[in-house]
């Protein structure tokens, strides 16, 4: 944040992540090992998810590091929680995993979240006027109850 120009940016960047082997060799290892132990949250969406394995994998490309977009397919596929295990069971009966891009499968994932997402959403907008309806119900009953009571 304290540089001003670009060049200053890059230059420190370069000092950074370039460097002595042996530390970049450390700085990648520790980066895999913490893509590796990524969890997807409960709360999470994919893309938060997503950014985050891609922001790492990032760092570790920066680092000089070859790191395939199949490990990270690979990765999204094992760990993202069961409420997407009907995308990834579609994917797998009808596509070849091994050719799928990483878009397409990020994609995939939040069209089915933003399809859930938009259900649960009908479903309490459905649900208020329902019990509305309901308590109007109640009330039309209880005011004929009145009303036989005073014939």
């Amino acid at each position: 944040m304290s540089l001003k120009s670009a060049k200053d940016v890059w230059n420190y960047l370069k000092k950074e992540y370039t460097g002595d082997e042996r530390i970049c060799g450390m700085q990648s290892l520790n980066l895999i090992r913490e893509f590796k132990l990524q969890q997807m949250k409960d709360s999470e969406t994919i893309k938060k998810y997503s950014n985050g394995l891609l922001g790492i994998v990032n760092k570790v490309r920066l680092l000089g590091t070859d790191f395939s977009d199949c490990k990270i397919i690979e990765k999204i596929l094992v760990i993202v929680l069961e409420r997407y295990e009907a995308s990834i069971t579609t994917l797998e009966n009808t596509k070849d995993l091994s050719k799928i891009t990483l878009a397409e499968l990020i994609n995939t994932l939040q069209a089915q979240e933003q399809r859930r997402l938009m259900r649960q959403d009908h479903i309490v907008e459905g649900a208020l006027p329902a019990k509305y309806q309901e308590n109007g119900k109640e009330k039309k009953e209880i005011f004929q109850e009145i009303s036989s009571f005073k014939q």
